[in-house]
């Protein structure tokens, strides 16, 4: 059988299971309330990163970051994955998470890319964008292929998953070309909800979430995406999200177990470092709050 032929059935067997479940109009149930960590999406600070690996990771665990979620950058350690998971031990940081394409994960590479992940204890390997997913008929593309990999990885105890920009929140509820991934892979397969494009794009964050329970094992807080005329204040806890019940509805239907604060528009006059560490303490203020 072709990839091209796996691809199709594993995607309208998805599909065909995930309308079923919806037709009946019954929400899931809720999964186990977590306590996430809080971690950092590093392309937040990527020109710190490339330019002082070590350096930019010791002022992150410095701020109060509990971990990091990688995007492809790794100093000295591209080939070191016992000395990268080395020096995270020393920082008392984890391995959140991965921003991983999808030709990282593709037959030539994928053992090399699940070797070099193992080695750091990092288990969630995402999916950072794929135009296809713009479109519903794009998606069900993606959604196969994240399937595939997803029961490539599950013997290695790792998730694949995928994160939204604004144009896969596009459309109608339930029918948006995040819906069609969502419906078309299994529950191991992350849904990583970046929740500032989902705002840009119209949608409720929370109503993602509570769409699929257990599937948002990390998610993006994101003040403010850089979308053209978002005028939203980019520092979390200065602009107009509502946290507390965000926060209550990953915790509480999401099954998240990491925050990952991104920055992507920075305060005239602060630095990605700076604004990335200003988030963070308005997240640990609000968090606080609410105990």
């Amino acid at each position: 059988m072709t990839l091209k032929k796996q691809l199709q059935i594993i995607g309208m067997a998805g599909l065909l299971s995930s309308s079923i479940a919806l037709s009946t109009g019954v929400l899931a149930a809720a999964p186990a309330p977590t306590s996430p960590q809080l971690s950092v999406q590093l392309w937040s600070v990527k020109d710190d990163v490339t330019a002082d690996f070590e350096g930019t990771l010791t002022k992150l665990a410095a701020m109060g970051f509990q971990g990091v979620e990688f995007a492809g950058t790794f100093g000295k350690y591209a080939d070191d994955p016992k000395g990268l998971k080395t020096f995270l031990d020393k920082l008392g940081l984890k391995a959140s998470g991965a921003h991983v394409p999808f030709e990282k994960l593709n037959d030539a590479n994928f053992e090399a890319t699940v070797a070099f992940y193992k080695a750091i204890d990092c288990h969630y390997l995402i999916i950072p964008m794929d135009k296809r997913a713009f479109t519903a008929e794009g998606a069900k593309e993606v959604a196969a292929e994240l399937q595939l990999i997803q029961e490539k990885l599950a013997p290695h105890g790792m998730h694949t998953g995928y994160h939204n920009h604004k144009e896969e929140m596009l459309g109608e509820q339930g029918k948006t070309p995040w819906d069609v991934i969502g419906q078309g892979t299994s529950k191991a397969v992350i849904l990583q909800q970046d929740v500032g494009w989902t705002e840009v794009a119209g949608k409720d964050p929370i109503d993602v979430i509570k769409a699929y329970p257990g599937r948002t094992l990390t998610t993006h807080y994101k003040a403010s995406a850089p979308a053209e005329g978002n005028s939203e204040h980019p520092i979390i806890g200065q602009d107009t999200t509502d946290w507390k019940a965000l926060i209550n509805a990953n915790k509480t239907w999401g099954g998240t177990l990491w925050l990952v604060v991104e920055q992507e528009s920075y305060p005239e006059g602060m630095t990605p470092m700076q604004s990335v560490e200003a988030s963070l303490k308005g997240l640990q203020r609000i968090i606080a709050d609410m105990q």
